[in-house]
């Protein structure tokens, strides 16, 4: 990490900032810190350390640890006796490090592109970070650092040298996306969908959209904020804050909208109208090679090859090019930037091994990604399986969505599938109804399923890889390897 020192964040703003009670040396309010962490091992000299209550691990335990690495100053919930530094007292220190991250956002002169929806909030923060990286410094959310203690690491990850950060904001209830629009302040706030995520909290797809808008009332004042035109949803808000929506879809003003529209059909004639400011036509599927579109903007059309596969990633780019347009960006950055993006670990991440070609789209799962990522799969040359695990949060039509899924392992002609978990049934009975001749193969467990899977896969074998988090697929993915 940078070893220059944070802007504003001196040990006197920090208590401020916090609201809590600043103990030591009052002859060091003036001096600044380098950095801000939550994990001790990540501490570096003159950094401020953020002890957080974990189910097992309280950081505060770590404090005389921090300090003996040169930590300048840490936050605590508790008197410390003896302390061998100076510390700022708080009720918690979870919501003192959201407010500090909300003071130091505020103090830079920096402009943020908040990016949320239901999928593709991470493809599409790749994509438009590489567009930006034509002409600016970026800083950019890693991993999956989306959430209410991720966003605030990304934001103190910020220093001088950048001139633009993306930040991936990713929500499951209501008033989480208050609380990470009041950090971040977007400049433009992007977002990709409405779909299945989150029901379990979110109740139908009208509590996603009101949960999500939420980054509305936390904008810049100057904000633009960027939308899927071909949402149903997304394609019923006309303007925010004053403001006109700036859309991106299929043709400037497409008949149908994506893939949300059949089932809400009383947005469909809204949606169908809306006219998009960036779109494109002619899109091709050049399968494992990725897409190919025309793009057509305010301020030109160019032809560019998206080099990461699925139909998805068109919309990643148009969402880059709105983005783009809007932060100054000439046409010919805007197609060399989409060119240039490139997939992440656990993200449709293509991996040669044995002869085989293993699609490791793994970190997460929803309806939606799932058939994307099925989609991608059924271009493969040789034999194609799907190997699939349970979705989670999407309510009490958990059953019924997670059957959808497995016909489209029926509709896409996928040689085979394996699927474990408790819902994973539903694809099995999904892919076998649709297409009698998906070789299907269903467990309870991921381990048996992984050990049934070892002995089947060949040379020329093309694998999907594909399950919500908490079935922890990463595993497959190494046993594939081995």
């Amino acid at each position: 990490m940078s070893d220059q020192y944070m802007k504003n964040l001196t040990f006197e703003n920090i208590a401020k900032a916090c609201e809590g009670e600043y103990i030591g040396d009052e002859a060091l309010l003036s001096d600044r810190i380098k950095g801000a962490v939550i994990d001790s091992r990540l501490v570096e000299e003159g950094y401020l350390f953020i002890p957080v209550k974990g189910e097992k691990v309280d950081g505060h335990k770590f404090i005389p640890d921090v300090f003996q690495k040169g930590a300048a100053i840490v936050l605590s919930e508790k008197k410390l006796e003896d302390p061998a530094g100076p510390y700022v007292l708080v009720d918690s220190t979870t919501e003192a490090m959201k407010k500090l991250a909300a003071f130091y956002r505020k103090s830079l002169d920096i402009k943020v592109v908040g990016i949320t929806g239901s999928v593709g909030k991470t493809s599409t923060k790749e994509m438009i970070s590489s567009v930006l990286e034509q002409k600016y410094s970026v800083l950019k959310t890693a991993g999956n650092f989306n959430n209410e203690i991720g966003l605030p690491l990304t934001i103190f990850r910020i220093r001088d040298e950048h001139q633009v950060a993306v930040l991936e904001m990713g929500i499951s209830d209501f008033g989480e996306m208050h609380r990470l629009s009041a950090m971040s302040c977007p400049n433009i706030m992007v977002i990709t969908n409405i779909g299945y995520c989150h029901l379990e909290f979110l109740g139908d797809r009208d509590g996603v959209l009101r949960a999500k808008t939420e980054c509305f009332e936390h904008m810049m004042p100057d904000a633009l904020v960027v939308l899927n035109g071909d949402d149903d949803k997304l394609a019923t808000i006309q303007t925010v804050n004053g403001k006109p929506v700036v859309f991106y879809g299929k043709g400037q003003s497409a008949e149908s909208c994506g893939d949300n529209s059949q089932n809400d059909n009383g947005n469909k004639a809204y949606a169908a109208a809306v006219t998009r400011s960036v779109y494109t036509t002619g899109i091709q599927n050049l399968g494992f090679d990725g897409m190919k579109a025309h793009f057509v903007t305010p301020q030109g059309e160019f032809d560019a090859q998206i080099h990461i596969p699925g139909e998805h990633n068109v919309y990643n780019a148009m969402a880059a090019a709105a983005v783009g347009l809007k932060l100054g960006l000439t046409v010919d950055e805007i197609k060399n930037g989409i060119e240039a993006a490139k997939t992440i670990a656990g993200r449709t991440n293509f991996i040669k091994h044995n002869s085989m070609t293993i699609i490791d789209d793994c970190y997460n799962a929803n309806p939606v990604s799932m058939k994307s990522s099925i989609e991608v799969l059924s271009h493969a040359s040789g034999r194609t399986i799907a190997v699939l695990g349970d979705m989670g949060e999407l309510g009490s039509d958990e059953e019924k969505l997670h059957y959808e899924v497995g016909k489209a392992v029926g509709n896409d002609h996928i040689d085979a599938l394996f699927c474990a978990g408790s819902l994973a049934k539903q694809y099995a009975q999904g892919a076998q109804k649709t297409d009698s001749n998906v070789d299907v193969h269903y467990f309870e467990k991921r381990e048996d399923m992984t050990n049934e899977l070892l002995s089947y896969v060949k040379e020329g074998d093309t694998i999907l890889i594909k399950a919500s988090h908490f079935m922890e697929f990463p595993k497959v993915v190494e046993a594939l390897q081995a």
